[in-house]
């Protein structure tokens, strides 16, 4: 998809290592950039070494799970969205999520309660007509409910189960609605977990897929993923229930 110029995309999360990619290569498509997290030092650092992107790119500080915040927060915007990246992301350990309610918890606020909150505020906000896209990036972890990160994976499949509908609500207004399922990426997130090199996928390449997001609801980017998802999609329940 050959991008606009002239248009303003808002990243949520922006922080994460597929953010700042989204980030810069909208930038680099003339596209104006509201890049929103808690850590916007890390942004600026980013930004700096990037110096093509620099004068592109505004950032402001969102924090997702502060719910009470985020009216103020879009108010305050310079202007409103052509699109929206919803990016925040929280991982605890299936065992320790277990044990630890707060992180349960954090996970929720994050990855669904945080997106419910913010995202219906820009969608019902009637003043925006130029609103055209809504973009989640959620995970495979979602697509079944598996024993060694159900927690975690409940978060995503309620987050992508909400785009599903938000994108109906939203169809008579020509707004489009896309989800990324992705699989495993390196990223900092991920960074000391037991994972196979053979499937690990580049920040880069899950950016690429979200700015080239087409007219279909799932993304799933790389071949072996959308095998896998498919897979994952299609398993009886006690084949899944063998799954680690």
């Amino acid at each position: 998809m050959a991008l606009s110029s002239g248009k303003t995309v808002l990243v949520l999360g922006a922080n994460s290592d597929v953010a700042k990619q989204a980030i810069r290569l909208y930038a680099e498509s003339n596209y104006h950039v509201i890049a929103a997290s808690r850590s916007t030092q890390q942004l600026y650092d980013f930004v700096n070494q990037h110096a093509q992107i620099k004068d592109k790119t505004d950032i402001r500080y969102f924090d997702a799970v502060a719910f009470d915040t985020h009216r103020a927060f879009y108010d305050a915007l310079p202007v409103k969205p052509h699109v929206v990246i919803y990016a925040a992301g929280f991982l605890k350990n299936n065992e320790e999520a277990l044990l630890d309610w707060e992180g349960s918890y954090q996970m929720m606020k994050v990855h669904y309660c945080g997106a419910v909150s913010i995202l219906n505020i820009i969608a019902m906000d009637a003043q925006n007509k130029h609103l055209e896209r809504i973009i989640g990036l959620s995970s495979l972890s979602g697509v079944r409910g598996r024993k060694s990160n159900f927690i975690y994976g409940s978060t995503k499949s309620a987050f992508t189960q909400y785009l599903a509908g938000m994108r109906q609500y939203l169809s008579s207004r020509n707004i489009k609605v896309n989800v990324v399922v992705a699989g495993y990426i390196r990223s900092k997130m991920t960074a000391g977990l037991p994972l196979p090199e053979s499937l690990m996928l580049e920040p880069e390449f899950i950016a690429r897929a979200v700015i080239d997001a087409g007219n279909g609801f799932v993304i799933v980017p790389g071949l072996k993923w959308k095998l896998i998802y498919w897979i994952l999609k299609m398993l009886p329940e006690q084949l899944v229930a063998k799954l680690p």
